[in-house]
């Protein structure tokens, strides 16, 4: 099979997959998105701009576990950060907070396997191959101890999933993330600093 061919299927697992989680999962947003509206005032959602396939930004949705406005006085350093609501530290420490990010791989925006999805302006130049392929709602990074990697080592798995990608990879990625999700050590994913960085585009 050519590469062309293999990313195709690529893409009709991810619409398949995310349309059978989406109707199965639908119960279960819909309390999740009540419990966040109830707990702290604003939008069940969390909008933020990511940097996907080809450099091009997308809006990335997560169930907003800060509260409102957080996001403008820095980065969460600790799960005791006043500003992560109750229902968030839970949302977080379970990943339902990720479940959204379905509706960005129906509308082709991610992948359920991919690098991972960066802030704008923080992809060395280096770095560009990552930019290959859609940002995924998992990643080669979230099943190899990303606790234990500098950013520097995590952006440069990202480029080897790219560079050795394969649809095998990517269902060995997904059988692995599943104890991950239950086990997680990297609740906390500080962003790596913009200002230090060139985007390639």
């Amino acid at each position: 099979m050519t590469r062309r061919f293999r990313l195709a299927v690529k893409r009709g697992f991810d619409v398949a997959v995310s349309c059978v989680l989406l109707l199965l999962l639908s119960p279960v947003m819909a309390v999740v998105a009540l419990v966040v509206r109830l707990d702290s005032p604003g939008p069940a959602l969390f909008r933020q701009e990511r940097t996907g396939r080809g450099g091009v930004t997308f809006s990335i949705l997560k169930f907003r576990s800060m509260v409102r406005g957080a996001e403008r006085s820095g980065p969460v350093m600790s799960m005791s950060d006043a500003r992560v609501t109750t229902t968030g530290r839970v949302l977080r420490r379970t990943s339902l907070d990720e479940l959204p990010q379905l509706l960005n791989v129906l509308r082709g925006e991610m992948s359920l396997v991919g690098p991972r999805p960066l802030l704008p302006g923080t992809t060395r130049a280096t770095e560009a191959r990552r930019l290959e392929m859609r940002p995924g709602v998992t990643s080669l990074v979230e099943v190899s101890n990303p606790h234990l990697l500098s950013w520097d080592e995590r952006m440069q798995v990202d480029v080897s999933y790219v560079e050795e990608w394969s649809l095998w990879l990517d269902l060995r990625i997904l059988v692995r993330t599943i104890p991950v999700v239950f086990t997680r050590k990297d609740i906390l994913d500080t962003p790596r600093d913009k200002a230090k960085e060139v985007d390639p585009r």
